[in-house]
């Protein structure tokens, strides 16, 4: 079963990426608004190293792993918002909100799905195959609000794919939250060039 905590940073993470998702629909963030929302919570979270901001303090102890609320304060959260800005600068609007859907909705619902799983992922025995084909036919649907049956379909399904593994760069694993995006969104790109 998931812990409490691990349910109010997938509830979070699921609203904060719908709201994104809306803000780009109506052009309300644009490229001021992403660029001032990466480096203000960049450096509320380098600050917090050191300071207990009021709210923020209490925020991201009430959200973030112990372990890294004692390394880097709000570290998910920092990870979500560059996935989401590189989504953003990198993709044509509709790829980008549907990358960042599939993100909200597969990243959030896979936990859920997978905590009643029984088959073991290949590449990572600590998530299930229920948990990614779950969180992926509602990334799946979700995207399909903004782009083709193809896109949203090779999309979604890539970007749980990349979810399932555990990237490493040299001794550091690599975030889902910065990976998801990126490879649904270019997936998405290569399908509309393809078909």
């Amino acid at each position: 079963m998931l812990s409490q905590l691990e349910i109010r940073r997938q509830l979070f993470h699921l609203v904060n990426g719908l709201i994104v998702v809306g803000l780009i629909y109506f052009d309300i963030f644009n490229e001021i608004f992403a660029i001032v929302l990466l480096l203000g919570y960049l450096i509320i979270s380098l600050a917090m190293k050191k300071y207990r901001i009021p709210v923020f303090y209490s925020l991201f102890e009430y959200l973030d792993r112990p372990k890294d609320f004692k390394k880097l304060p709000g570290k998910g959260g920092l990870f979500y918002i560059i996935g989401i800005v590189l989504a953003f600068f990198l993709f044509p609007k509709d790829i980008a909100m549907a990358s960042i859907i599939i993100l909200a909705l597969g990243d959030s619902l896979a936990p859920v799905f997978g905590q009643y799983g029984s088959i073991e992922n290949w590449w990572n025995k600590k998530k299930y195959v229920e948990g990614s084909i779950g969180g992926g036919v509602i990334a799946f649907i979700g995207a399909l609000l903004f782009v083709g049956l193809p896109e949203a379909g090779f999309g979604a399904a890539a970007a749980m794919f990349a979810e399932g593994i555990d990237l490493k760069l040299g001794v550091n694993r690599l975030d889902d939250n910065i990976i998801m995006p990126l490879v649904a969104g270019a997936v998405m790109l290569a399908v509309r060039y393809l078909i």
